[in-house]
């Protein structure tokens, strides 16, 4: 209900957060951000408000500061505990006070209060924050500004004292009082060819004439319905660089991060692609099926649902994997499903099982439990010569991320973790942080992204060789000497950047001088080296833009939450965090204005910042919150060391090395039934688990073609018919699916390899016939063995 003093909350109170402000500087892969939240007290008492908010894991926010009434009152960070006794005392003494804090259970939540905001007044909160841009397959630069906090799950008698667990009022999107702009100008020596983004967006215009920096606006009307998300082209190639920044030496007498010089180097190893002499492994894929993955991945038009996007996903993953490997699929939510009651090696049954399972797959599992089944699958015994690795999707709505982490980097030494968040609003405190900790990478599928294709492209990285030996060493002038403050890089991806910080100590040589530092790994056997040489003399930066970074690499290497941080790290974490500036879970900022001549007059009255919320995820929340803002458990209640599994299939005996390989059997109907008018997932779903098709009414179909002329039209007398169906499939994919190649070249290559081995004497006979065949325009110089 709306009045002349803006939208009111549930008590018919005026909302005193009234526009959110964001200046963005990009410069090269790096992000400064400026977020500025604006207040305004409509009421005749004081009031205390408190707002929460996402924020990217990966922000390391340096500043929070206040202005009021023209004066600015810069906030300190301190220990958590003090911070919050700081505030506590100044609202009890009648002071104004704010508060700037990451929550105790995620990394991606943070909660901002204003404390005895008096009637009339306005006051201007802004944090500053720098960040780590993440570089996509093509070489794109992505930068994210989360605006999506869905409802996250809570686990029964777990992270009662979170910031998500407030009351806090939710409202229609077109009902949200606060408005929202921003502006972004980004710079690189490479220049800049183009920015797109899922948000509407001014036309990006250059600063200069030789396109090296650009600018551009949100249109006004943001509606919070998405996370901002720019996608920057530069024109030129990434190359290594070494960049130096100069410590405070002067102000900072201590033996702090912040006194040396640092550097932040970026390597793009050129990782030769290789094949693997023994391809094996167990892969896990742990799948979401909470009832929020019923909503759509985005809210564009025709936006496939999280649920059939994951399933189409699995069918490509199950065709793709080896022969000779093992697999298992689990399903999650409140309650957790296994396809199998343990791993299972990879056989055309397994398969064909497993697929059918796939199909009947729904989002009808409740809240996004997700430690219990993580805790069954690492409780498993290790297949020998089988490394695990698991795959895990979710969209990320679960309230205590730390002990899902946590859990991962326990066992991180006995498996390899690849992990996706779908739709708006995924945590990226969850879904970084798993991946980073046990060797992994991470995607996140919001917008026209495919979750098929980011999947595909990790399960490659899966079955590359291992990168073995990755060392970094530097060569400095005598008195100059490098100390790591990144952790031991253990894993090596073909096509990842790989960043490192390091402090600088001891006497720097004259500004002529350089330095070098070389990325040395194995690689079957071989050995291979990176090496960047940089100049040595430090850059002022006002904002200490490296060491915050680093400060930043260093916090997510040892802080493990506030409750579970062992005690020997606590003590780093709160030194570097305080010395560095850079908020952690073990600190907060806090500002008390003392220039008030007297204390604020008036009762104290509580006013709580709404939140948006999602069309769909709305209609999750009498479900899935238990007061305000926790799923409840519904039908889950067992004790920790008794989790539930429960299994909607029909039973199965499945033991691991028993399957003989059978012919598929699955009509015409059926399979357009269950795959609709999506050829390429029909395609893919009639290929056998070693690579080949057979010759049926559903391939002929696809083709356009009746089985008769199908089997009619073999070139080679006596020819192997599953070879020329093979082939038929092969030139269909290159012919009609050739854009999205990511997503089956894997499978493709199993074909390869089967006919390689069944037909490789006639491979070009049946090439030719089978484009004359499909009456393609495909090269058959594609095709060579």
């Amino acid at each position: 209900m709306a009045l002349p003093g803006g939208l009111l909350t549930r008590g018919e109170e005026p909302v005193p957060l009234k526009s959110i402000s964001v200046t963005l500087s990009i410069r090269e892969f790096v992000a400064g951000v400026s977020a500025t939240l604006n207040y305004e007290n409509e009421e005749e008492v004081p009031l205390e408000t408190f707002f929460v908010f996402p924020m990217d894991e990966d922000s390391a926010v340096y500043s929070f500061e206040a202005e009021i009434d023209g004066k600015k009152i810069k906030a300190e960070l301190k220990d958590k505990r003090k911070a919050h006794s700081i505030y506590e005392s100044a609202l009890s003494n009648r002071r104004q006070a704010f508060l700037l804090e990451e929550d105790r259970y995620s990394r991606d939540v943070f909660c901002c209060n204003v404390g005895n905001l008096h009637p009339g007044s306005k006051v201007a909160l802004t944090l500053k924050y720098v960040q780590e841009l993440p570089l996509e397959a093509d070489g794109t630069l992505r930068y994210v500004l989360p605006a999506v906090l869905n409802p996250r799950y809570c686990r029964p008698g777990s992270s009662e004292d979170s910031c998500l667990n407030m009351k806090t009022p939710v409202v229609p999107l077109e009902e949200l009082p606060y408005t929202f702009n921003m502006i972004a100008t980004i710079s690189s020596q490479h220049g800049i060819e183009r920015i797109q983004s899922n948000c509407p967006f001014s036309p990006m215009e250059y600063l200069g004439d030789d396109k090296t920096s650009a600018q551009v606006s949100l249109t006004e009307g943001h509606k919070f319905d998405r996370d901002v998300e720019l996608l920057i082209y530069y024109s030129e190639k990434h190359t290594p660089s070494v960049a130096v920044e100069m410590g405070q030496a002067k102000d900072n007498p201590g033996d702090g991060l912040m006194k040396d010089p640092s550097a932040m180097v970026c390597f793009y190893p050129n990782i030769p692609e290789v094949e693997s002499p023994v391809i094996c492994g167990e892969f896990v894929f742990l799948m979401d099926r909470s009832g929020s993955m019923h909503c759509p991945i985005s809210k564009q038009d025709k936006s496939q649902l999280r649920i059939e996007a994951a399933k189409e996903t699995l069918i490509l993953l199950l065709k793709s994997l080896p022969i000779g490997c093992y697999f298992n699929v689990y399903g999650f939510g409140t309650s957790y499903e296994a396809f199998f009651p343990n791993s299972v090696k990879y056989t055309q049954q397994t398969m064909e099982e497993a697929l059918r399972r796939v199909q009947l797959m729904r989002a009808d599992l409740g809240g996004t439990e997700i430690l219990t089944p993580l805790q069954i699958i690492y409780g498993e015994p290790s297949i020998p010569g089988h490394p695990l690795q698991l795959f895990i999707f979710t969209d990320g709505e679960v309230t205590d991320t730390f002990s899902v982490i946590n859990e991962v980097r326990r066992n991180r030494t006995k498996h390899r973790c690849f992990s996706f968040g779908i739709g708006e609003g995924a945590s990226t405190s969850l879904i970084k942080g798993i991946a980073r900790v046990a060797g992994g990478t991470s995607e996140f599928i919001t917008g026209k992204a495919r979750m098929q294709s980011k999947a595909l492209s990790a399960l490659k990285r899966a079955l590359q060789p291992a990168v073995e030996d990755i060392s970094v060493s530097w060569d400095l002038p005598r008195g100059l000497s490098a100390k790591m403050l990144s952790p031991e890089q253990t894993v090596l991806y073909r096509g990842q950047r790989l960043i490192i910080y390091a402090l600088l100590s001891g006497t720097m040589p004259p500004a002529d001088a350089t330095g070098e530092v070389c990325l040395k790994y194995m690689l079957q056997g071989k050995s291979f080296e990176n090496r960047v040489t940089f100049f040595l003399q430090p850059k002022p930066d006002d904002n200490f833009t490296i060491h915050r970074l680093a400060a930043k690499s260093f916090l997510q290497t040892k802080d493990m939450g506030f409750r579970d941080t062992p005690a020997k790290d606590k003590k780093d974490v709160l030194k570097v965090s305080i010395d560095c500036g850079v908020i952690s879970s073990q600190t907060a900022f806090i500002a008390v204005n003392k220039s008030l001549n007297k204390p604020v007059q008036g009762p104290l009255a509580r006013r709580d910042v709404p939140r948006p919320i999602l069309l769909g995820a709305a209609s999750m929340i009498p479900r899935f919150h238990r007061g305000a803002h926790s799923k409840p458990s519904s039908s889950y209640s067992p004790p920790a060391s008794q989790p539930t599994r429960t299994n909607h299939y029909p039973s199965v005996s499945f033991q691991r090395d028993d399957y003989k390989p059978c012919r598929p059997m699955i009509s015409k109907e059926m399979c357009a039934l269950v795959f609709g008018d999506n050829h390429l997932v029909q395609l893919i779903s009639l290929q056998n688990a070693d690579g080949s098709w057979y010759p049926d009414e559903n391939l002929a179909g696809i083709l356009g073609r009746s089985l008769e002329d199908l089997l009619a039209a073999i070139p080679v007398k006596d020819a192997n018919s599953s070879s020329w169906a093979t082939v038929l499939a092969m030139v269909w994919l290159h012919s009609n699916a050739k854009q999205m190649k990511c997503e089956w070249e894997l499978l493709e290559k199993k074909a390869r390899t089967w006919i390689r081995i069944h037909a490789a004497s006639i491979m070009q006979e049946l090439v030719k016939a089978a484009i004359a065949f499909t009456k393609s325009s495909v090269d058959p110089a594609i095709f060579a063995l």
